[in-house]
C-alpha cells in the first residue's frame, strides 16, 4: 500500500490548517477584528474563539490517532496476506485495529456468526462520535454568531433610543448613545463573521477530514477481512468437527482428573480404615507385653506430671495476683518514716525498770 494513503488524513489536516492560518491572518490584517475582540463587552467573540481553538486541538489529536491506526493497519495487512487471520498478532489492544481482529479471532474460534459490519461499527464508534462532535461544535459556533447578531442589534437600538432622547439638549448623552450603537453594530458584525468563518468554514472541514479518515480505516479493515481472512471466517463442517473434537478432548481430560481424584480418595479411606483397625486391635490387647506396660506407665506419669504442673501454675498465679501486700508495705514504711520521735521516748521509758 502506498505510504501517501497511510498518511493521507494527516496531510489533508495539515494542508487545511495552513489555509486556516492564512484566513486568520487575513482577518487580523484586513478587518482589524482582533482589536474589537480585545474590547468586546459581551465576551461572545471570546467564547467563539475559545471553542474553535478547543475543537481544533481535539481534531489534531483525532488525526494523529487515526494516522497511528493506519500505520498499524499496514502491518496487519502484510500479516494477513502472508498467513491469514491467525497470523495477525493482536496481543497489544491499545488501538481499534488490533481489538477488531482480536474479537474476530474469538468469534472464529467458537465458530460463531460473523457480523463484520456490526463489529467494525462497534470498534470505530468512538472515533465516529468525536468527529460528529466536531461538526456539532461547528454548528454551535454558527448559532453563537447569530445570537451575537441579535445581541448587537439590541445594543444598537438601545443606543439609538438614548441618542434620540438626548438630541438637542444633552450632547454628552447623545455621544454616549452613539458610541453604544456603534459598539452594538460591531458586536453584530464581528460575532457573525467569526461564527461563520470558524464554525461554518474551518471547523466543518476539519470534521469532514477526520470523518473521512475514520471511513477510510473502516473500508481497509473490511477489505482485509473479506479478502485475506475469508477462509478463516468461513463456517464449514471441518471447523465444526474440529471444535467438537476439542470439546471431547477437554471432557476426557476432566473425566481423567475426576478418576484420579476418586482413586486418591479411595486410597485415603483405605489407609484410614487400616489405622482405625490397628488402633482397635491395640485397645483389645491385655496388659501383657513390655512395650504396652511401658506405654501405660508413661501415660500415667504424664498425667501425674500434668496435674503437678497445673497446681504449680495456680500457685504462681495466686502469688502474682497478690500485688497489694508489697504495695501496702511500701506505703506503711513511708508513713512510719514520717512519724516523730515520741514513740522512741516511750520505748526507753518502758525498758528502764
Amino acid at each position: 500500500m502506498p505510504y501517501h494513503k497511510v498518511y493521507r488524513t494527516l496531510l489533508l489536516w495539515l494542508a487545511w490548517a495552513s489555509f486556516a492560518i492564512t484566513v486568520i491572518l487575513g482577518l487580523y490584517i484586513e478587518t482589524g477584528v482582533w482589536e474589537f475582540v480585545k474590547y468586546d463587552s459581551t465576551k461572545l467573540t471570546w467564547v467563539i474563539l475559545s471553542l474553535f481553538l478547543f475543537s481544533t486541538a481535539i481534531s489534531l489529536w483525532l488525526t494523529i490517532t487515526l494516522t497511528h491506526e493506519s500505520v498499524e493497519l499496514l502491518e496487519v495487512d502484510y500479516a494477513a496476506r502472508q498467513q491469514g487471520l491467525m497470523g495477525i498478532i493482536t496481543t497489544p489492544e491499545h488501538n481499534a485495529v488490533r481489538r477488531f481482529f482480536n474479537s474476530l479471532k474469538a468469534v472464529v474460534m467458537v465458530n460463531g456468526e460473523n457480523n463484520l459490519e456490526a463489529l467494525l461499527a462497534t470498534e470505530l464508534a468512538f472515533y465516529q462520535r468525536v468527529s460528529h462532535g466536531l461538526a456539532v461544535i461547528g454548528n454551535l459556533l454558527i448559532m453563537l454568531g447569530l445570537i451575537g447578531t441579535v445581541i448587537g442589534l439590541s445594543i444598537t437600538l438601545s443606543g439609538l433610543s438614548s441618542s434620540l432622547d438626548a438630541l438637542g439638549h444633552d450632547e454628552t448623552l447623545l455621544l454616549e448613545g452613539l458610541r453604544k450603537a456603534m459598539s452594538g453594530m460591531g458586536t453584530a458584525f464581528y460575532a457573525t463573521l467569526l461564527g461563520a468563518v470558524f464554525g461554518g468554514l474551518l471547523l466543518r472541514i476539519f470534521a469532514l477530514i477526520t470523518e473521512t479518515g475514520v471511513e477510510d480505516i473502516g473500508d481497509r479493515i473490511m477489505k482485509i477481512s473479506l479478502v485475506y481472512c475469508a477462509a478463516d471466517c468461513k463456517r464449514t463442517e471441518e471447523k465444526d468437527v474440529r471444535i467438537l473434537n476439542g470439546e471431547i478432548v477437554a471432557l476426557t481430560e476432566n473425566a481423567k482428573l475426576m478418576a484420579e481424584a476418586f482413586a486418591e480418595s479411595r486410597a485415603a479411606m483405605t489407609a484410614f480404615h487400616e489405622e482405625a483397625k490397628r488402633l482397635h486391635e491395640f485397645n483389645d490387647v491385655d496388659g501383657k507385653g513390655d512395650d504396652i506396660a511401658a506405654l501405660r506407665e508413661a501415660i500415667r506419669m504424664q498425667k501425674h506430671y500434668r496435674a503437678l504442673l497445673r497446681q504449680e501454675i495456680k500457685l504462681v498465679d495466686q502469688v502474682n495476683r497478690a500485688w497489694w501486700p508489697p504495695l501496702l508495705r511500701v506505703f506503711m514504711s513511708k508513713r512510719k518514716s514520717k512519724v516523730p520521735a515520741p514513740p522512741a521516748i516511750n520505748h526507753d521509758t518502758k525498758e528502764g525498770p
